[in-house]
């Protein structure tokens, strides 16, 4: 399985991908969509989405993990990142790609094995799992490339197939974002994805 990994940032949009299997992972790609302050933020939404799109042309993964965007104390900031998230999302269903979404909780559970841990801990056991000299910088692609590892194991472990049959929402109606927010154990699954790899 291949896993493109997403950390969502305006300033800095953390972007992984990781082939599998989760007990020898390998690195495929790591890069960073960093885009100025004073540029209009239409214009820095779309040089977020071109290079995940960009990615996702280039390394053809086989679904993208997304870290599920908290609310934030400081509200430009989180609006900021969900609409990094959104661009994230709409890069991925323009691909037919399925999406999984987790909280940063989750990703230092499975990287680390406690929720509690700190970024540092979190890079040094990316950098161990990944077979790397050092970790990647910024921190904003560790994070990613944490995602990603995030979902093998998730995958490994068969919860996938257990997190499609929950892919509506209380309702029994399909929902976006907002249900991704609400549920982080959701799969929204796009279309048949074209340019998968054979």
């Amino acid at each position: 399985m291949r896993v493109l990994g997403i950390d969502p940032g305006l300033t800095r949009c953390g972007i992984g991908v990781v082939d599998g299997p989760v007990v020898a992972p390998t690195i495929v790609h790591a890069s960073c969509a960093a885009t100025p302050a004073d540029l209009a933020i239409e214009s820095r939404l779309l040089r977020v989405h071109d290079a995940i799109a960009s990615v996702i042309e280039e390394h053809r993964p086989d679904i993208v993990a997304v870290e599920r965007v908290l609310f934030q104390v400081n509200v430009r900031s989180a609006m900021a990142t969900g609409q990094a998230a959104g661009v994230a999302l709409l890069a991925a269903a323009r691909a037919g790609l399925p999406v999984v979404a987790y909280s940063p909780n989750e990703v230092k559970a499975a990287v680390a094995g406690w929720g509690g841990a700190d970024k540092a801990a979190v890079a040094r056991l990316v950098t161990a799992q990944l077979r790397l000299e050092a970790a990647p910088t910024p921190v904003d692609v560790t994070d990613a490339l944490a995602v990603a590892l995030t979902h093998l194991g998730h995958a490994r472990l068969g919860s996938v197939a257990s997190r499609a049959d929950g892919r509506r929402s209380a309702t029994g109606t399909a929902g976006g974002w907002d249900v991704l927010l609400d549920n982080p154990n959701l799969v929204v699954r796009g279309g048949t994805n074209k340019g998968a790899r054979s």
